[in-house]
C-alpha cells in the first residue's frame, strides 16, 4: 500500500484513523447488519457539490474546494454500509467520487447519466452505486423524459419544460427479485411553488410506467433529493397525488445536517394498494436516517454549514428490504 500521507490509500494521520474507527462503531449500533440472502439495503444521498477534491488529509483555510480526503474517507465508510445507494449532486468533475470508489474496493460499481445542461441543470449527474457481491444490474437503465402530452395535462403555467435533471430509472437484481430504483434531484426553484409541477409530472409519469412494469412483474422505488418542505404542504401533496407512499416511520426522521426542523427533502417511497400496479418484489422492513454530524470532525472546531462543503446539508436516508418471500 502506498504509504504516501497525502494518497487516499495511504496510512491516515493517528486521529483520523481513531475517527472512523469510531464511526464505525456507531455505524454498527445505528445500521442493519448488510446480510447475504435475507437483506437489502438502499439509501439516498445528496451529497453536496460531489465534485473536486483538495488532495490532502486535511484542507487548509486557503484551499479550494474543502473537501478533503478525510472527508472522502468518512463519506465512503458511510456509504459502504448499503447495498445499493441513489446519489444526488454528482458534479462533472469526478476526483472526489474516483477515490471514494478506491475506498470502496473492487467489488463496489456504479451507473451514471451525464451531466445536465444549463443553469438549472447545475453541472450535476445522478448515480447509483452498488456493492457487487449481492447485487447485479437486470439491464434496465434510462432517464425519464416527459411525453408532450403529459405537459398539457398540467395545470397552465405548472410545467412546460423537461426535466432540468432528468430523473435517472435503474433496474436491479438481488437473488430473485428484480426492482427499478428511480433516483431524482427535484429543481429546487425561486420559490416554492416552482417545484409542484415538476413533483406532479414525476408523479403521474411514475403510475403509468409502474402499471406497465406489471408485465415484467417489476416493481418501482422512487428516492432522492425532491426539496419538499414539509409533510402535508402543497409539494408534498403533488408528489404522493398519484399513490406514492412514504413508510410511516420515516415521516418524522430529520433528513439534513443544518436545519433544525424536520424537512422533507429527501424521500424513500413506492405505490401501495393500486390497482393494476404491482406491489412490491421486496418487503420493507424499516428505515431511518444516519446522522453523521456528531461523529466526524468533532475536534475542527466546524460549524453545520461548514461540514456541509465536507461532507454534505444532506442525511443519508436508508431503508431495509427483505429478501424473503
Amino acid at each position: 500500500m502506498n504509504q504516501d500521507s497525502s494518497k487516499i490509500l495511504g496510512l491516515p494521520p493517528k486521529h483520523i484513523s481513531e475517527e472512523m474507527g469510531a464511526l464505525n462503531t456507531v455505524l454498527d449500533q445505528g445500521l442493519p447488519f448488510k446480510k447475504l440472502d435475507h437483506n437489502i439495503l438502499i439509501a439516498t444521498w445528496n451529497i453536496r457539490a460531489f465534485g473536486g477534491l483538495t488532495e490532502k488529509w486535511e484542507a487548509d483555510d486557503s484551499d479550494s474546494p474543502k473537501r478533503d480526503l478525510h472527508s472522502i474517507m468518512a463519506i465512503a465508510q458511510i456509504i459502504s454500509r448499503f447495498d445499493i445507494i441513489a446519489v444526488q449532486e454528482l458534479k462533472g468533475d469526478l476526483k472526489a467520487f474516483r477515490h471514494m470508489l478506491k475506498l470502496l474496493g473492487n467489488h463496489w460499481s456504479f451507473i451514471l447519466t451525464d451531466v445536465s445542461g444549463g443553469n438549472e441543470g447545475n453541472d450535476e449527474r445522478i448515480g447509483f452505486l452498488f456493492d457487487t457481491r449481492k447485487v447485479k444490474l437486470s439491464g434496465l437503465a434510462c432517464e425519464l423524459v416527459v411525453p408532450n402530452k403529459n405537459t398539457e395535462e398540467i395545470k397552465e403555467g405548472a410545467f412546460d419544460r423537461q426535466f432540468a435533471r432528468t430523473p435517472y430509472a435503474v433496474g436491479f437484481r438481488v437473488e430473485n427479485k428484480t426492482f427499478i430504483l428511480v433516483s431524482a434531484h427535484v429543481l429546487y426553484g425561486k420559490k416554492a411553488a416552482d417545484r409542484e409541477g415538476e413533483l406532479t409530472a414525476i408523479a403521474q409519469w411514475l403510475q403509468q410506467w409502474a402499471a406497465n412494469m406489471k408485465s415484467f412483474d417489476q416493481s418501482l422505488i422512487l428516492l432522492g433529493d425532491f426539496n419538499i418542505d414539509r409533510m402535508g404542504d402543497p409539494r408534498y401533496e403533488a408528489f404522493v397525488s398519484t399513490g406514492l407512499a412514504v413508510p410511516e416511520n420515516l415521516w418524522n426522521v430529520r433528513r439534513t445536517l443544518i436545519d433544525s426542523q424536520t424537512k422533507f427533502y429527501s424521500q424513500i417511497a413506492w405505490f401501495e394498494n393500486q390497482y393494476k400496479i404491482p406491489q412490491l418484489s421486496i418487503r420493507y422492513l424499516n428505515g431511518g436516517v444516519f446522522d453523521f454530524g456528531p461523529h466526524i470532525m468533532k475536534n475542527a472546531g466546524l460549524s453545520p454549514f461548514q461540514m456541509s462543503w465536507r461532507i454534505s446539508d444532506h442525511l443519508p436516508l436508508w431503508a431495509e428490504f427483505s429478501t424473503r418471500d
